[in-house]
């Protein structure tokens, strides 16, 4: 979402960083770029100009530290405000009273319904509590179907609402249902309009004074850029909401609406829907955000995403296998199949530091997310040993296996190397049996080396197991590729794979040279 303005900012600074010295016309002229990248991000303009001031004020102001060169600390600067313009820091749901009460409230078509069944989805993992939904939308059939579909989908339980009931019953009753079932969390799916208008208004004034929710959430469409923002006001004037969610920020919204939703309401953006999945809701962190809106990557989103997707009993198990060198096939169709629940390839590069941009500079070196179903095809037509003892494969084997999964001896070929690759690289990151080695990651952005954002706590190491390759916790290499071409830190196998045409001509040269120097 915040690609187009990372990419300005980058440019911006990257003429500041060029500076010997800072004076209050470069730092103008800096600004100026970044003023520009805020408005054509969506950001209001208020918000904007407020921003830019501070930030010009505390340049011109500050002490450049010792760390630090003059254009580092403008970066270093701006970085603070974003946090700041965010949110300062992350904002969660009051826990403290059981039953919880959520009422999820927005415009028709903003997300609610998913929403509230994401939350529901969040609050049973993260949290340990039994939800309930209530669809409450009695206006629009599919919607009291869709949350009854995702209930069931979730395993939790709905109250079983009809279009001829009253909302404001609906979820009173509801509180009552829910008491019964032993749910200690209920999430009130509201209906919405096209606009704000007074019937919608005094319908979900009612609501919240027949049930005095604890989290009034307004779901808004990242999308709608500063007209989410205008309708959050509206909503809030009216309803008093606690809080802000944004959908579909996985898509290419510019993000005018989460820079500037705190500023303007007041209110903290506390969720941001980030997939079409049950469970593609995450915490807002404003920390977080800002290292990725200035380009320095997201590392503990991608530890918290793969160790999610791993037990810490199991990570010390494959660890050992490792370190041992018994890394099998099977391991690795794990490690394939786990890495898609952490997200795509461009997802994760864009959470490592130094790293956003390299599926531009990839080309056509991109892997489509089918080459891990061939992969899954390939490895599920091996028999068990195989799979375990990878070097019994042999020429007939190889041809077996390809006629079972309906692809060629090549493709089974490349998946094999692909996969010695991999536990040669392993080899070398954990060798020697201690600590594991880890690569050298690329230099942030304008940050200096070890320089920590305030207000961050230091990124812990992930485990061995988390190690998928030398780029990212977790992410095995792809199937298809080895490790990525002209990456910092890659050695070995890693490097980028020149084409046969090329070793030729390195080599006739490389004998021409020889005979002129016999002459």
């Amino acid at each position: 979402m915040f690609d187009s303005l990372t990419d300005r900012l980058s440019e911006a600074f990257r003429n500041l960083r060029g500076q010997a010295r800072l004076d209050e016309k470069n730092i103008q002229d800096g600004l100026r770029e970044v003023r520009m990248a805020l408005l054509e991000a969506d950001v209001n303009f208020k918000v904007v100009k407020d921003f830019v001031d501070r930030v010009k004020e505390k340049a011109l102001g500050a002490d450049v530290l010792k760390s630090l060169t003059p254009g580092q600390q403008v970066v270093k600067i701006v970085h603070d405000e974003l946090v700041e313009l965010l949110g300062g820091e992350q904002t969660g749901l009051c826990l403290k009273h059981k039953p919880v009460t959520i009422m999820m409230v927005g415009l028709q078509g903003s997300g609610k319904t998913t929403t509230a069944s994401k939350l529901a989805n969040l609050l049973r993992a993260k949290h340990k509590m039994k939800p309930y939904l209530v669809p409450a939308d009695v206006y629009r059939p599919a919607a009291i179907e869709q949350l009854h579909v995702l209930a069931r989908q979730l395993d939790v339980p709905a109250y079983p609402s009809t279009t001829d009931m009253n909302p404001v019953d609906i979820c009173a009753d509801a509180l009552k249902k829910a008491a019964e079932a032993g749910c200690d969390a209920v999430l009130f799916d509201t209906a919405g309009r096209l606009h704000v208008d007074e019937p919608l208004m005094e319908e979900l004034s009612a609501i919240k004074a027949r049930c005095n929710p604890a989290e009034i959430l307004f779901v808004a469409d990242a999308m709608t850029g500063q007209d989410a923002v205008t309708v959050a006001e509206a909503f809030d004037k009216r309803l008093g909401i606690s809080g802000v969610v944004l959908t579909k920020m996985d898509g290419d919204a510019r993000g005018g609406a989460a820079l500037s939703i705190k500023s303007v309401t007041g209110k903290p953006l506390k969720f941001v829907g980030v997939g079409e999945k049950l469970s593609d809701l995450e915490p807002f962190h404003p920390d977080r955000a800002a290292q990725r809106i200035l380009g320095m990557g997201d590392v503990m989103t991608l530890i918290e995403k793969a160790q999610d997707t791993m037990e810490a009993a199991e990570a010390e198990k494959l660890a050992a296998k490792m370190q041992q060198a018994k890394f099998d096939l099977e391991d690795f169709l794990t490690q394939m199949r786990r890495m898609r629940k952490i997200g795509s390839l461009e997802s994760i590069l864009k959470l490592i530091p130094g790293m956003g941009g390299m599926m531009k500079k990839l080309g056509d070196v991109q892997v489509p997310e089918k080459e891990i179903d061939r992969a899954e095809a390939i490895i599920n037509s091996m028999t068990k040993k195989e799979r375990r003892e990878p070097s019994i494969i042999n020429a007939s084997r190889r041809e077996r296996i390809a006629k079972g999964c309906g692809r060629t001896v090549a493709d089974v070929n490349a998946l094999i190397k692909n996969f010695e690759q991999m536990n040669k690289m392993m080899q070398k990151i954990l060798g020697g049996g201690g600590a594991p080695k880890m690569p050298k990651m690329p230099r942030i952005p304008g940050m200096p080396a070890g320089y920590t954002p305030p207000g961050t706590k230091p990124q812990p190491k992930p485990s061995p197991a988390m190690l998928g390759n030398s780029m990212a916790p977790g992410m095995p290499l792809m199937p298809g590729m080895g490790a990525m071409p002209d990456m910092p830190g890659a050695q070995g196998e890693g490097k980028k794979q020149l084409s046969k045409k090329t070793l030729a001509e390195r080599k006739k040269k490389k004998q021409n040279k020889k005979q002129r120097k016999k002459r």
